[in-house]
């Protein structure tokens, strides 16, 4: 029998409690979720088993073999989703900015962020999406964009929709856009999402859930900036990541 929704929030429920009894008793906070939680069913058939294998030999080998990015990459309209097309994408037009920072609040100069997300009817550009919901044939769904001196990243999209997917029986993700950090080459490459606030569905969803520590979770979502929001145009939010310390953005290992 297909798993529900209240299988998952029992397991959800039982997973927090066990966290909150292991924080009472001194156990640090875990900032990121272990690689294989039981209500994210794919990352129990699908995270490393196995442990990492060194590189042996000059470990500059690697990098020849992967890509480097720098300005000339990037065009003036990769940052801007709604503008990728000849025509103007449907729903609610927003801007996001924030900041790359390290773990001691110092910008991260010149990297290479890239952004991609489904569309505002919830549904992905890509062959394997076959949720039925609209295709949008003037949103691509993808962009990217470099830091500045500042760590100050930014990019003009369509707030994404709800979707399902097979977790589950009547399983739905919040809305969220999907963000990847290459650093100076592809191997060093993070993956997280962000969130937008006050969506019924967190409580719902085991992707987010799985980051149990409550302040790690919240650093993903992004705050609404009425100053970043532009007059008859878009509502802004702000969102900054930061890669490494204890207040670090989560990051996709080894999913």
């Amino acid at each position: 029998m297909a798993l529900t929704q209240s299988d998952i929030d029992r397991e959800l429920a039982h997973l927090r409690e066990s966290y909150d009894t292991a924080r009472a008793e001194g156990a640090p906070a875990a900032d990121h979720p272990p690689r294989d939680f039981p209500p994210y069913r794919s990352s129990v058939l699908r995270h490393p088993k196995q442990p990492l294998v060194a590189v042996h030999g000059d470990p500059e080998t690697v990098e020849l073999h992967t890509p480097v990015f720098g300005h000339t990459d990037i065009t003036a309209i990769d940052n801007d989703l709604t503008a990728q097309h000849r025509g103007e994408p449907l729903g609610e037009r927003i801007t996001v900015s924030g900041r790359l920072l390290d773990s001691r609040g110092r910008p991260v100069r010149g990297q290479l962020i890239e952004l991609w997300q489904a569309n505002a009817s919830g549904r992905y550009a890509h062959l394997r999406d076959q949720h039925p919901a609209p295709l949008d044939p003037n949103f691509t769904g993808v962009g990217r964009t470099l830091t500045d001196d500042d760590g100050s990243y930014r990019f003009t999209t369509i707030k994404p929709g709800a979707y399902p997917w097979r977790n589950h029986e009547n399983a739905w993700r919040p809305a969220h856009l999907h963000f990847s950090v290459f650093g100076s080459a592809f191997t060093q490459r993070l993956v997280t999402q962000m969130y937008f606030p006050g969506d019924p569905l967190f409580v719902y969803d085991p992707i987010l859930q799985s980051v149990t520590d409550p302040s790690a979770r919240e650093r993903l979502v992004a705050a609404y900036d009425h100053a970043l929001s532009q007059p008859e145009w878009s509502l802004g939010y702000r969102w900054d990541i930061v890669l490494d310390g204890p207040s670090a953005t989560w990051i996709e290992e080894g999913r």
